[in-house]
């Protein structure tokens, strides 16, 4: 199930797999088995990445709730045993770059249990216990009692078809953007990075369908008349073309975020 979410959510399996820290073809091994227990296919396969299956959209919601009773149930019938075997859950943010999440996990000896979601979601399960350490997208408000650390930087470029009117080669100026339709993550999913977004690209128009950076990467070849944001590491997405933005370029800072209480986590992001 872990491993289907995970394709689910970045739909690729390339992606997926280097979050999951495993290599592609077990990935696809592992997919084509869950499907031969279920009966039908799960996900539709392009040559871009891949799309879920009405079967698969109901397996994803389900899954979600499946794993984290499972994780739960574990954590608690480990305190109950008294078995002092460390687990790191880790809040694993959507679209963060994967060698990130092995810098700061590769030192921690047992095992990873990772959840993913956006940046509110996984605020939010860490401030109510549920997770040890998370990687955030800044800026973020923390409750009292959390810490938080800069880990990381990431310029954001321009993303869109190659079919779209602006796709070409080189820089592109937030005024040729004006008036320009934007595909952006929903705001409840990290409001202060959204609204700092459409602040320094001032006269772009946000389109009414929200979505995340995987679903963004399946549209936007459907889509020449709309563009998203995305780092240089799309920029080999068949059927995508990449351009940095000249005069104010969108950067995303990425922060990992603790519990002032959990020493274990502290030391990792120290490490």
């Amino acid at each position: 199930m872990r491993y289907f979410v995970a394709v689910a959510e970045e739909l690729h399996f390339r992606r997926a797999a280097e979050r999951l820290l495993i290599s592609t073809p077990t990935l696809s091994q592992q997919i084509k088995a869950v499907e031969r227990e279920i009966g039908g296919p799960l996900l539709i396969r392009r040559p871009g990445g891949v799309c879920l299956t009405p079967a698969g959209e109901v397996l994803l919601r389900t899954a979600r709730t499946v794993l984290a009773a499972a994780d739960e149930a574990i954590d608690v019938t480990r305190q109950a045993a008294g078995v002092a075997v460390p687990v790191l859950r880790f809040g694993l943010l959507n679209g963060v770059p994967p060698s990130l999440t092995q810098r700061i996990t590769g030192g921690f000896e047992g095992p990873v249990v990772m959840t993913s979601g956006t940046t509110a979601e996984l605020a939010g399960l860490l401030e109510r216990g549920r997770l040890d350490l998370v990687i955030l997208r800044a800026p973020v408000d923390l409750s009292v009692g959390l810490r938080s650390i800069h880990v990381a930087e990431e310029e954001l470029g321009v993303l869109m078809s190659a079919r779209h009117a602006l796709a070409g080669s080189g820089p592109v100026t937030v005024a040729e953007l004006a008036g320009q339709e934007m595909i952006l993550f929903a705001r409840e999913s990290a409001p202060r990075l959204h609204d700092a977004v459409l602040a320094a690209l001032d006269g772009v128009v946000l389109s009414p369908s929200a979505m995340g950076h995987a679903q963004m990467l399946a549209v936007l070849p459907l889509c020449p008349d709309v563009f998203g944001l995305s780092s240089e590491r799309a920029a080999g997405v068949p059927g995508l073309v990449w351009r940095p933005i000249e005069e104010r370029p969108v950067v995303i800072t990425y922060v990992a975020a603790w519990s002032a209480h959990n020493r274990r986590a502290a030391g990792l992001v120290a490490s």
